[in-house]
């Protein structure tokens, strides 16, 4: 969330960013600043009784001492006439913070100055294409035929079992599934990144702390009778580890990555654009996540953004980047870059990977800081990133790659496959 300090330096300013993302802040800006006036004023209010009363229970023993009883004893009762005061400040400072706090949950993170202005998807900024377009003929087939045909991905099998959006991969289609993870493992492994294993259920702290709660909680399979979350990206745990830790500045940056399966409601799709592997309740994903130093973040990010254009140029796909605009990021989010691939039958774009900065957005909701050589304790930035997101991935190489012959494997691929070609 966005931090107070932020809000107070100046607030007309935010309000004209967040109105980049569509989001009206004027009110809930006005309000956490008058709330922000009203704990102030608490908190004065609080000190001083704690200071009389210390200045009381000091005197108490002196008059004691002095044979004063009857003074002490009025002293005592001022003592606790003003711990009952001290008490009813402290209560309406704590639900003056809680207040405050709530709204402040409600705001989305403000998009930094480079993202472009706009309300959907439209408005997306185009920054670079690359990758062979395939040259299939008129006959082609889309992934969900390709499968059925080479007895790759059952998506019925999915339905019976558990509903739609749950597929079943069999065969080749499932080595090819974990050919693919291996492959982006290893080249996050390459690149520096820890591997990590995470949990596939979160808490609601861990909900909260990288923004998920409470903007898409519709969106989060809830098990309801353990208050726990079913994960939509491994952002979410991986992320987490780093909640209410004090990093030294020499741990930096971290990077991390992870496989993990992942799970959306996905609530209100429907049409063309969930048939097949376009849209599904569970999917596959290798995540890259780093903290950062702030003034190093946005290196990172193009960091982030080059290995993902790399996995896409050794996969042999046409790709292009992104820079979203402010109505088309997410809530969390200062900057996002969407990387989409080309499918050769369905003729359209598909989303494989956002790159993101979060800025201290995320880093002040887990209390993610560190110290810095000065001993000053400091937010760091939060970066994610899908690298990649495996069902999209899988329909564009089953479509852009299928022959005569066969569905021709990634030449990158062939080692973890074990076979060139699906047929």
């Amino acid at each position: 969330m966005l931090t107070l300090q932020q809000i107070k330096e100046n607030p007309d300013k935010i309000v004209e960013r967040l109105a980049v993302k569509g989001f009206d802040g004027r009110g809930p800006i006005d309000a956490i600043m008058e709330l922000d006036a009203q704990r102030r004023q608490l908190q004065l209010s609080n000190d001083t009784r704690a200071a009389e009363l210390n200045k009381l229970a000091a005197s108490i023993g002196a008059l004691m001492k002095q044979g004063k009883k009857d003074e002490a004893e009025q002293a005592k009762q001022q003592v606790a006439a003003l711990k009952g005061e001290q008490k009813d400040v402290a209560d309406s400072l704590a639900d003056t913070e809680r207040r405050m706090r709530e709204i402040l949950l409600t705001v989305p993170n403000i998009p930094c100055e480079a993202v472009p202005a706009g309300l959907s998807a439209e408005d997306n900024v185009v920054e670079l294409t690359g990758g062979p377009m395939p040259d299939l003929g008129a006959d082609a087939m889309p992934h969900w035929d390709l499968a059925k045909k080479y007895d790759l991905i059952d998506f019925d099998l999915g339905v019976k079992i558990t509903g739609a959006g749950f597929p079943v991969y069999k065969g080749k289609g499932a080595k090819l599934q974990r050919a693919l993870i291996q492959f982006f493992l290893d080249q996050a492994s390459e690149a520096g990144y820890l591997e990590i294993q995470p949990p596939y259920v979160v808490n609601e702290a861990s909900g909260y702390g990288t923004g998920q709660l409470p903007d898409k909680e519709g969106q989060m399979y809830y098990v309801g009778e353990d208050n726990l979350y079913l994960i939509p990206t491994a952002e979410v745990p991986v992320t987490n580890l780093y909640r209410d830790v004090i990093l030294s500045e020499s741990q930096l940056p971290v990077k991390n990555c992870a496989y993990s399966a992942c799970f959306r409601r996905e609530a209100g799709s429907y049409g063309k654009d969930v048939r097949g592997l376009n849209r599904l309740h569970q999917f596959d994903k290798v995540e890259i996540v780093r903290i950062e130093k702030p003034e190093n973040s946005y290196a990172a990010l193009e960091e982030m953004k080059a290995h993902v254009q790399g996995l896409l140029e050794k996969l042999g796909l046409p790709w292009h980047i992104l820079r979203l605009c402010g109505g088309d990021m997410s809530f969390t989010s200062a900057i996002t870059f969407d990387f989409e691939v080309w499918s050769g039958a369905q003729k359209r774009w598909l989303e494989v990977s956002s790159v993101s900065n979060f800025e201290t957005y995320q880093a002040n909701r887990l209390k993610c800081r560190y110290r810095d050589a000065d001993k000053k304790t400091r937010l760091c930035h939060t970066l994610n990133g899908s690298a990649l997101a495996l069902p999209r991935i899988m329909a564009a190489l089953l479509e852009n790659n299928q022959t005569p012959r066969g569905i021709v494997v990634p030449e990158c691929l062939r080692r973890y496959t074990g076979f060139d070609i699906i047929d």
